[in-house]
């Protein structure tokens, strides 16, 4: 069984633009970290009862609380340059702090099979939770050297697939990504390499993420059992008994 221990590694890269969420490695679908829209009641580009995305009618959309909030990728179509990925496994890294309100966040890292996956719910690795150094923008980065592939999933060279980054914030916001790969074999020169410039630990102040793994727990004690005991019910009325004669002495 692949261990929990053997996936987790902590990494950083340098800055980029302030951003939400952004995967370092592979390659993204792409840049969804703007908003092309703001909330306001004197903004006329914000149509009344918007849930979050406004088709424009000319074939354009606008995103107005930011794309990112859009399952399942964020609001970014399918990537044209897709990456090549290896057939046992590869590094996913990620840069999660680039919005406050990332100090606490869970973690899930899934997998969509085919070339246009309507089903994003593969599981690659266990959900876990990073602690991020500050509740405002960091720019610290971690990295999975070796994710697993999902169970009882065997791709061919050639197959496509989507890597989907989704975090938890700690107010309950998802934020959605996505890598658009192509699985090579292992040691294909194609498949961009793994080094401490996409996948190396964050140590510089300010930027250190810890993890915890999530687990459930039963909130409530188990129900009490109550067992009749013969002997005390016998001794109930003879202490009784006992207790009336002593009045009268």
């Amino acid at each position: 069984m692949f261990r929990f221990a053997q996936i987790v590694s902590l990494v950083a890269c340098a800055s980029l633009t302030a951003a939400h969420t952004v995967i370092v490695y592979p390659g993204w679908r792409g840049n969804n970290i703007h908003t092309n829209g703001t909330v306001s009641e004197t903004d006329a580009s914000i149509k009344p009862g918007s849930i979050g995305i406004n088709y424009e009618g000319n074939g354009s959309y606008g995103f107005p609380y930011g794309m990112q909030w859009m399952y399942p990728c964020g609001g970014m179509p399918m990537s044209q340059n897709r990456t090549k990925w290896p057939l046992s496994g590869g590094a996913v890294s990620l840069q999660p702090g680039w919005f406050p309100g990332h100090s606490l966040a869970q973690i899930y890292v899934n997998m969509g099979f085919g070339n246009e996956p309507l089903n994003y719910s593969h599981v690659m690795v266990p959900a876990f939770s990073i602690t991020g150094p500050s509740n405002v923008q960091y720019n610290g980065t971690f990295c999975l050297p070796q994710v697993p592939l999902p169970a009882n999933y065997t791709p061919k060279v050639g197959d496509n697939a989507t890597i989907q980054v989704i975090e938890l914030a700690q107010h309950g916001a998802s934020l959605y990504n996505c890598a658009d790969i192509t699985f090579a074999e292992d040691g294909d020169p194609e498949i961009p390499n793994v080094n401490n410039t996409n996948c190396f630990n964050s140590t510089d102040a300010g930027q250190e993420i810890g993890f915890q793994m999530v687990y459930t727990t039963t909130a409530s004690p188990a129900p009490l059992s109550v067992e009749f005991n013969p002997y005390l019910s016998l001794l109930a009325p003879l202490m009784l008994v006992a207790a009336s004669s002593l009045t009268w002495l």
